[in-house]
């Protein structure tokens, strides 16, 4: 069969694969005590004769744990961003190791971006926000098979991912995405007709936009089929992380927007879909559970076995699908919009839902305003110039004015909540 390719190829093509090594590989987990990092070393310690782990980054806010999986996988490096917790690092890695030597510890902004560099076969990028785009492009940039959990970096950068990637270098780990890599596998790029991107509707599905405003941060939080972070379980009841999966669909695999859709599936077994041009519909099925998308990324084009669990055929159930309220949640068609218009928008987009998230989470804004306030931004913003490259430095200069934006306005429209 052939590539889904035509000129260029797109950036996560299931034909082609960068390196196809085969045997143990060497892996980088970026985010290792986030949700995605920890799942990812559940999966390595349960198949060490196909990985090996040979650093770990994390932001520094767990170091018991990070000092836990740096002695279970017995890592070279060892990373955190927050260079003030390096003395009880040492400490938790010292009680962890006793008296054996201990691993490289490095600190800072960049350590992230040093290990992500650093020798190995894949780099699973499991940051959460636009501060793993560094990272991304340093893994890309050293070679390395660049397994993608960290959506917002191709979001935010997304020429200059491209400009790096070579065919087949990047494996999706979104639950959408992998879905849609798989389901992709069965023709060429030819052949398909649309995206079909699922989303379980989060906690708020089927309540109205006025129904939304007096929402608390318990009741955004209480995701009905997925754990998750807190910033992209927020997104999830928005939408916003819809609007970006969207975005990402459109860069990873070159589909225009107005051929990739949303519809809602509350039981989140279906992932994707992908319609081909003869009429049939593929769909990647699994129950909820990120192991098996984060199989598909390290280990691609081979499958894992019991990488996670299985339907049990024997067992009656219902799924159900839905069209996506659009005044309800606007978020998508927003990120449409963004996405379409290319250049800093997305990275303002991001950046100003990123600081209107926190700013929800901390109790100083309400729900509704979370979107109300990104919109407004957007607008400020205003249409990207695309008369020249996007640069690193554009995309940093874009989400500072962005995120300092939203603050601005975040703080009024509490303001005026509470009037």
């Amino acid at each position: 069969m052939g590539g889904m390719s035509d000129s260029p190829a797109p950036l996560a093509d299931p034909h082609l694969l960068f390196d196809p090594a085969v045997g143990r590989r060497d892996i980088v987990i970026l985010g290792s005590t986030g949700s995605i990092g920890t799942q990812a070393i559940d999966l390595v310690l349960r198949n060490p004769d196909r990985f090996r782990v040979t650093a770990l980054s994390a932001a520094g806010g767990r170091v018991g744990l990070l000092a836990e999986q740096a002695r279970l996988l017995r890592v070279d490096t060892v990373a955190v961003a927050r260079e003030d917790v390096v003395p009880a690092l040492r400490e938790a890695l010292r009680a962890q190791y006793g008296t054996e030597p201990l691993p490289e510890v490095l600190a800072g902004p960049d350590a992230a971006t040093q290990i992500a560099a650093s020798p190995c076969h894949t780099v699973l990028n499991g940051i959460t926000g636009s501060i793993g785009l560094a990272p991304t492009l340093a893994a890309l940039e050293a070679g390395r098979t660049l397994a993608l959990a960290n959506k917002e970096s191709l979001i935010v950068g997304g020429p200059l991912v491209k400009a790096l990637a070579k065919p087949g270098q990047i494996i999706p780990v979104d639950s959408e995405h992998a879905a849609l890599f798989q389901a992709l596998a069965a023709g060429t790029r030819a052949d398909v007709r649309k995206l079909v991107v699922t989303a379980s509707g989060g906690p708020f599905r089927g309540r109205t936009k006025a129904e939304l405003a007096h929402v608390t941060v318990e009741d955004a939080l209480a995701h009905p089929t997925w754990a998750m972070g807190p910033v992209i379980t927020v997104n999830s009841a928005t939408l916003v992380n819809k609007g970006l999966e969207v975005i990402e669909a459109h860069l990873l695999y070159d589909i225009p927007f107005d051929r990739i859709e949303v519809v809602v599936h509350p039981q989140s077994y279906v992932h994707s879909m992908v319609e081909f041009t003869d009429g049939s519909t593929l769909a990647q099925a699994t129950p909820p559970d990120m192991r098996g998308p984060i199989a598909i990324g390290l280990g691609w084009p081979e499958r894992i076995p019991d990488a996670a669990p299985a339907f049990d055929w024997t067992k009656a159930s219902t799924w159900e699908f839905f069209p996506l309220d659009t005044e309800a949640f606007p978020s998508v068609g927003l990120a449409r919009h963004v996405g379409a218009l290319g250049g800093t928008a997305p990275a303002v987009f991001n950046a100003a839902n990123e600081e209107c998230v926190d700013a929800f989470l901390a109790g100083r804004l309400p729900f509704t305003a979370i979107m109300d306030t990104v919109t407004a931004v957007v607008e400020d913003h205003g249409t990207p110039d695309r008369g020249t490259a996007l640069t690193v430095a554009d995309v940093l200069a874009a989400e500072t004015w962005a995120r300092a934006r939203a603050r601005e306005m975040a703080a009024k429209a509490a303001v005026e909540a509470r009037a």
